[in-house]
C-alpha cells in the first residue's frame, strides 16, 4: 500500500488490558498476561515486517510494584520463562533487546535474566526491542536533574549550559530516538508516567482493542492510523 511507506521509526506500545481480558474471558489476571506475550510476539514480528527500528514496551511500571504480591510475583517469573523461551527466536530475527528503568528492586533472579537477554541479543540489527521495566517517567526526570545538579555543584557545569539536548542525554533513552507513535491498548487515553518528556511530539492512538488481541492485523491498522497523520510539530 502507498500509506505503507509512511511507517513510524519509534513506536511505542503501553500494553494495557491483560486484566480486564482476562475477566471478560472468565479467567485468572495471570492468564491474561501469559495470552499478552502472544501478543508481544506478534507485534515484534509486525515492526520488523514494517519497517519500524524501534519498539518500545511498557512491561511494568513503577506503580505496578502497588499490585498484590502474587500478581507481582506471578509477572517476574513469565518474564523470566520469557527470556528463555523467545531468546533464539530474536536471535534468528535480528532484535536486539534493551531495557530503561530502574534494576536495584529486581531480584538476582530477575537481573540475571535481564542482562542475559540483553548480551545475547546484542548483535541483533533488525529491530531494536526496548522494554520499559520498573520505569517511571517522573523518576527518569528527577534522576537526570540531580545528576546534573551534581555536576553543577562539582563544578563541572554551569547553570546556563544546561538545555534541552543535555537533559535528553541525562535520561535512560540517551540513544534511542523519540518515539514518532504511541498506542495505548484497552481503549484507556493517559500516558501513565510512560516517555513523558520523550513524547512532546509523538503521534498517539488508542484502539479499544485489549492487549491480548492487538495482533499482527490491529499493528498494520495501527500503522495506518499513523500514515494519516500530518506531522507538524508545531508548525504550519
Amino acid at each position: 500500500m502507498e500509506s505503507m511507506k509512511r511507517i513510524p521509526h519509534h513506536v511505542a506500545i503501553i500494553m494495557d488490558g491483560n486484566g480486564r481480558w482476562a475477566k471478560s474471558h472468565g479467567k485468572e489476571r495471570y492468564e491474561g498476561h501469559i495470552e499478552g506475550v502472544q501478543s508481544v510476539r506478534e507485534c515484534i514480528k509486525a515492526a520488523s515486517r514494517y519497517g519500524v527500528r524501534y519498539l518500545t514496551l511498557y512491561a511494568f511500571s513503577t506503580e505496578n510494584w502497588g499490585r498484590p504480591q502474587e500478581e507481582v510475583d506471578a509477572l517476574m517469573e513469565l518474564f523470566c520463562k520469557s527470556v528463555m523461551a523467545e531468546t533464539p527466536e530474536l536471535v534468528a530475527q535480528g532484535v536486539q533487546v534493551r531495557f530503561i528503568g530502574r534494576r536495584d528492586r529486581f531480584s538476582e533472579k530477575v537481573c540475571e535474566h535481564l542482562t542475559r537477554i540483553e548480551s545475547d541479543t546484542a548483535a541483533g540489527q533488525t529491530l531494536t526491542l526496548v522494554l520499559a521495566f520498573d520505569y517511571s517517567s517522573r523518576d527518569e526526570i528527577t534522576a537526570a536533574v540531580r545528576a546534573l545538579a551534581q555536576r553543577v555543584a562539582k563544578g563541572e557545569l554551569q547553570p546556563e549550559e544546561i538545555d534541552e539536548p543535555m537533559i535528553a542525554r541525562s535520561l535512560y533513552t540517551a540513544d534511542i530516538p523519540d518515539p514518532d507513535f504511541i498506542i495505548r491498548t484497552s481503549g484507556e487515553c493517559r500516558l501513565s508516567n510512560f516517555l513523558l518528556w520523550q513524547a512532546s511530539y509523538a503521534e498517539m492512538y488508542f484502539p479499544t482493542t485489549m492487549w491480548p488481541d492487538f495482533r499482527q492485523d490491529e499493528f498494520f491498522e495501527a500503522m495506518e492510523v499513523f500514515a494519516q497523520r500530518d506531522r507538524r510539530y508545531g508548525k504550519l
